[in-house]
């Protein structure tokens, strides 16, 4: 199953919550502290909310593909930089609180787009696991913005 994402980054999480469960008849399938997610069927679609500042409008987070399998992120790696796009590869990295390879590119406006899998859960706050923990600056400890692309929390290079 493959199916588009779209992240957000919300100033008031639990309204954006209430909004999209009615837009879309369902609640989500993952809660955290200042993180939601939707896995709908119909329409084809994950939808993240990232909680941001208070006040602060709506904006665009990052794009993504989630596919089935480590394979289709490997064929997806290879078709793109076939293509001739700089790819920025992530394996075996805990974000947006589950484990996940992941290849990372970017549109011609700078827009961050990831195709991924979700490998497992990665638990909920406080854990090893937490993305959140080990830095306090989501899952890409240590990647520089020069070799990683730029958006916020579930992606690498602020």
């Amino acid at each position: 199953m493959s199916r588009a994402q779209l992240a957000l980054r919300v100033s008031d999480l639990e309204a954006s919550i209430t909004f999209y469960s009615k837009l879309f008849g369902a609640g989500p399938a993952k809660r955290r502290e200042g993180y939601a997610n939707f896995a709908l069927t119909e329409p084809p679609l994950k939808l993240v909310l990232i909680e941001g500042a208070p006040g602060e409008e709506t904006r665009l987070d990052h794009l993504g593909v989630e596919v089935g399998s480590t394979d289709q992120v490997h064929a997806a790696t290879t078709r793109l930089k076939n293509a001739g796009l700089a790819t920025f590869e992530e394996n075996d990295t805990s974000c947006c609180y589950a484990l996940q390879d992941k290849v990372w590119v970017h549109g011609p406006g700078q827009e961050p787009w990831e195709v991924y899998v979700v490998k497992a859960d990665a638990g909920t706050l406080g854990t090893s696991a937490d993305p959140q923990s080990a830095t306090g600056d989501g899952c890409c400890a240590g990647q520089s913005t020069e070799e990683a692309p730029a958006a916020a929390d579930c992606a690498c290079g602020r």
